[in-house]
């Protein structure tokens, strides 16, 4: 593997927002590539992610953003190129990384309790055992009094923070998540958006989130990667400066402005070259 350090490893952000004196690597992504066919998702992804790091990756449809997720999750492989997911390289499903899907993937036949402790019950952790744990993570997301619901009876947020609850159940080292707040309305996405932030800074876990939203990401990283078009490569990789904790009065900072213009330039850039290579 590759043991050089990236440039931006002097700008890693911790959940407090201030910078480690010594990154240590969580996610190393070296020289990946992903082919289906004639069809080239990625092409040389380089990126290493620091233990604790909030990383969005931004970019326009299709260029691969969900491809590289699926690939540090192990549910597909790199045609070339490695992962290391903390020290261990990435071998089919990796069970320290926990995807929550823009869909909500809950069990229709089982209520929130036994939804979010379903993980716990596959790797054979005792009943009094998992469902405390279970009511510890319901809880963080705001759902106390609801352990008894089924997903018919939840909102569309409500099942997302069940998702969620449930990926942070299973305790993995990287959480992923495939624009999980997209399907929701504005106030909605707006009050996930806090408490995903708030979930951030009482765990310290690493995260790395997809989504369409500049806003969004903005709200939410320490860091932004923007993916250009098709193929997939690192286009532009930005720390997120905003002080933490955040919530809405955030984008009536300049500071928040002037980064806002600075990844619109660059998405821009990458959405009109992406329309292009279709139109070709």
């Amino acid at each position: 593997m590759n043991d050089r350090t990236d440039s931006h490893v002097d700008a890693q952000r911790t959940p407090g927002g201030a910078a480690p004196g010594n990154a240590e690597t969580m996610i190393a992504i070296d020289g990946v590539s992903k082919r289906y066919g004639d069809f080239q998702a990625l092409e040389r992804v380089d990126m290493n992610i620091a233990r604790g790091e909030f990383v969005v990756l931004l970019g326009a449809s299709g260029c691969g953003k969900s491809t590289l997720l699926n690939l540090i999750t192990g549910f597909d492989a790199p045609t070339t190129g490695q992962i290391r997911v903390n020290g261990r390289q990435v071998k089919g499903i990796d069970p320290h990384c926990g995807m929550v899907f823009q869909q909500y993937a809950l069990f229709p036949w089982l209520n929130v309790l036994d939804n979010v402790a379903f993980g716990l019950k596959m790797k054979g952790i005792d009943k009094a055992t998992r469902y405390a744990t279970a009511r510890r993570y319901i809880e963080m997301v705001g759902l106390k009094g609801f352990e008894d619901r089924y997903p018919k009876a939840l909102s569309g947020g409500m099942r997302q923070r069940v998702s969620i609850a449930r990926v942070l159940a299973n305790d993995p080292d990287v959480i992923l998540l495939d624009e999980p707040f997209a399907a929701l309305d504005a106030m909605t996405r707006q009050v996930l958006q806090e408490e995903l932030l708030q979930i951030y800074q009482k765990s310290g876990k690493t995260i790395v989130f997809i989504t369409h939203s500049i806003d969004e990401a903005l709200m939410l990283s320490t860091r932004m990667v923007i993916m250009s078009a098709r193929p997939g490569r690192v286009a532009c990789d930005l720390p997120n400066d905003l002080p933490m904790p955040r919530d809405a009065e955030v984008q009536l900072s300049p500071r928040y402005n002037e980064l806002k213009s600075q990844i619109w330039n660059t998405v821009q850039t990458e959405v009109m070259r992406s329309l292009e290579s279709q139109a070709a």
